[in-house]
């Protein structure tokens, strides 16, 4: 594994998100000075929180899976996850509500979800299903060293047993049909196969491999933190101030100094010059780029994932039928894709995503796939009220009947306003896992020409969504540090260092 050159004891990790904070764990355990400087006044990046007229809303991601990277990442610096942050199972993981009025909850328990389809769709699904969930598990378990938590210098680095293994559990077929082998039931095969669309790709041109992100909800098991997701940030970023981080908040990056191909110094916004030995940058791919002044190479263009409308809303009323996830499928499938990734339209039948959170079910956030800036260069400022009101009008004709009137506050946020907050194409899910942009030939961590910087976060390996981005930040400090050394002893608990609960 190639690292980055030179000494590299003290190093300034740009943005304390998720990847940032894991960055900055990781470094610290293995002995670096750290300091964090972050634009906001309040860590988490992407994994906000908004406070809507006295609603609370999770402005980013809406739950946790795979918690033992978390723990991970703790470890590194002696925690653990008991010790920052408690988690509550997510149960079911998520309601599926059909057009044809079917509904179906989703359980990470086998026991529990083999019940469930065979209520669902009779025995021989219920079969299906159990052949499909030991498939995913496989695939899981090839994947998640040797492919999610590694760093690649070369596709050369892919010719291990692991990847005959992963070509013989078919993960480079198409998703869609990999999850057809298994259950033949068109609406069971949706509720495998959509989350693709989190990867920027449609189910039947994805790669089976990213079926590993049906695992990571349907089976591994979803949690929420009390507090909220941007608990999450907030205990991460504690734990690395006791380890001895400097968190630096509202301090922006305005550019980076370089000697040759070393950056020596992070300039911010407000004149302050910050000697490094190494950074690690986690903005958007092309901000970052802007930063180290270098953009790489690449054969093709970068691909954008789609973008996504969220209305967040408080309410009036509560509808019990709504689960924390809660998917309402329109008929349409195949033709929704084509419109989110080749034409540019937004969709004519509309799925969506509507979470409640657990600790105020009267917050919701609705969230409608849409195409992404470059693919749909859509007037949103014309065009944003008009389609809330469309959406708001499905939600109501697919059960959630008075919703317009009973929203108290809301807030739209357009692919205009991801925009303006620096993410490339106006999408929020970052680089698409296309083929050409998977592993070894996703934007790498390291920039050639920049000897001593390196890049984490949704945009480089091993790509989009909480687990990946915490894995992210590993890999970043690996290319500083080396591969992982012991992890320190665990502390004991103390109440003391626990994140504070609101």
């Amino acid at each position: 594994m190639r690292r980055v050159s030179g000494p590299s004891d003290h190093v300034l990790v740009v943005g304390a998100g998720l990847a940032g904070l894991s960055a900055a764990l990781h470094l610290l355990g293995a002995g670096r000075r750290v300091t964090v400087v972050e634009r906001e006044a309040v860590p988490g990046g992407r994994a906000g929180r908004l406070e809507l007229g006295g609603y609370r809303v999770d402005t980013g991601p809406t739950v946790l899976t795979m918690p033992e990277l978390v723990d991970e990442a703790l470890g590194a610096v002696g925690e653990s996850l008991a010790d920052r942050l408690e988690l509550a199972p997510v149960e079911p993981a998520y309601r599926a509500r059909f057009a044809d009025g079917s509904v179906l909850d989703v359980h990470a328990d086998a026991e529990a979800m083999e019940a469930e389809v065979r209520r669902f769709a009779g025995p021989a699904q219920a079969e299906g299903y159990r052949a499909l969930r030991a498939w995913l598990t496989e695939l899981h378990e090839v994947e998640r060293d040797a492919f999610i938590g590694a760093n690649f210098d070369s596709p050369l680095d892919l010719l291990t047993p692991r990847l005959a293994k992963l070509a013989a559990l078919r993960g480079f077929a198409r998703l869609a049909p990999s999850v057809a082998r298994f259950v033949t039931d068109e609406r069971l095969q949706r509720v495998f196969s959509f989350q693709s669309l989190y990867a920027g790709v449609a189910p039947r041109r994805a790669l089976a491999a990213y079926a590993v992100i049906a695992y990571m909800d349907t089976i591994a098991g979803v949690h929420y933190p009390r507090g909220g997701m941007r608990a999450l940030p907030d205990a991460l970023a504690s734990a690395a101030v006791d380890a001895g981080a400097d968190i630096r908040y509202g301090t922006q990056v305005a550019w980076l100094e370089r000697i040759g191909e070393r950056v020596t110094a992070v300039r911010t916004t407000q004149g302050e010059r910050i000697p490094c030995d190494a950074v690690v940058l986690t903005p958007d791919l092309p901000v970052s780029y802007r930063l180290l002044g270098h953009r790489p190479r690449r054969p093709l263009p970068v691909r954008w994932a789609p973008s996504a409308v969220v209305l967040q809303v408080g309410t009036r009323r509560r509808w019990p039928e709504l689960a924390h996830h809660t998917l309402l499928f329109g008929r349409a499938w195949d033709r929704t894709f084509d419109e989110l990734t080749r034409t540019g339209e937004l969709m004519s039948d509309p799925s969506l995503l509507v979470t409640r959170p657990p600790e105020d079910d009267q917050a919701m956030v609705v969230l409608a796939p849409c195409p992404n800036l470059r693919t749909g260069p859509i007037d949103w400022e014309r065009v944003g009220p008009a389609y809330r009101d469309e959406l708001v009008g499905v939600l109501e004709r697919r059960g959630l009947t008075g919703f317009d009137a009973a929203v108290e506050v809301e807030r739209l946020v357009t692919p205009r306003d991801w925009a303006a907050m620096g993410l490339a194409a106006g999408t929020p899910f970052s680089a698409a896992h296309t083929f050409t942009q998977t592993g070894p030939f996703r934007p790498r961590n390291l920039v050639s020409g920049v000897a001593n910087a390196v890049l984490a976060g949704c945009g480089t390996t091993p790509g989009v969504g909480v687990p990946p981005v915490l894995v992210s930040g590993k890999l970043a400090a690996q290319r500083i540090t080396g591969a992982a050394g012991a992890r320190p002893p665990r502390r004991a608990a103390r109440p003391s260092a626990r994140t504070p609960r609101p």
